[in-house]
């Protein structure tokens, strides 16, 4: 997933277009979760009636009004109009959190060709290790709303971040999705371990002790042997 943009530059869209163009800012914001890849125009008819419905499906995932907890799904545009100005009007349908590609940036059309983008609206489903979990999902969005995203979360065998402990995630890059898992697992193996190392020398340093005593005592005795009796 976050291969796929890394030296792209993503934009927000928000009221002051913020971007995100370090790597940093593009991991954190895609690492470890489903993308779906929004090809659309707003000279589409089909894509203007389709706005409403994908604008309520994502906030309902991700806004903390319907959701304990956001879902880690991301929304990026990418825009087939024939003008900027057509982008920009068709971003005003599309939920704040979305990101999209700025109208001058040639990776859109890489992207159509990449994959194989025919017809419009087409919301492409990636796992977060960019394969493809489903070509097209304006279909299941449609049928299944905000249902579908458990059927997707389970196809993608997605990491819940919730069971993570933070550390894992303040690091700007991981070796690969598996890393904060699997760096989880040994910090629970390394502990078992410190704690009957921990374990084992006290007992050991109790034995130690132990054993320092009866030498002590047995050469207390000694010396009361040498040095008793009665003097003549």
């Amino acid at each position: 997933m976050v291969d796929l943009f890394l030296g792209r530059v993503l934009v927000k869209n928000n009221k002051d277009q913020d971007e995100l163009d370090t790597e940093r800012e593009i991991v954190l914001r895609l690492q470890n979760r489903i993308l779906m890849l929004l090809f659309a125009s707003a000279a589409c008819e089909s894509c203007q009636k389709f706005a409403p419905t994908l604008h309520d499906f994502f906030k309902r995932l991700t806004d903390e009004f319907y959701v304990d907890r956001s879902a880690q799904l991301v929304l990026l545009y990418i825009s087939l109009d024939q003008s900027e100005e057509q982008q920009e009007s068709f971003l005003k349908e599309l939920p704040k959190k979305c990101l999209f590609l700025a109208y001058e940036d040639p990776y859109r059309k890489e992207l159509r060709a990449a994959f194989n983008v025919e017809e419009l609206p087409t919301v492409v489903v990636l796992r977060p290790d960019c394969s493809v979990l489903n070509p097209n999902a304006v279909d299941e969005i449609c049928r299944l709303g905000p249902d579908c995203y458990c059927n997707w979360q389970e196809a993608a065998e997605l990491i819940d971040r919730n069971f993570m402990i933070n550390e894992d995630f303040d690091e700007n890059t991981m070796r690969s999705l598996s890393d904060p898992l699997r760096r989880l697992k040994y910090k629970l193996e390394d502990g078992k371990k410190r704690k009957k190392m921990r374990t084992h020398k006290r007992w050991n340093m109790g034995g130690e002790e132990e054993e320092e005593q009866v030498e002590r005592n047995e050469g207390a005795g000694a010396d009361d042997d040498s040095g008793g009796g009665t003097p003549w």
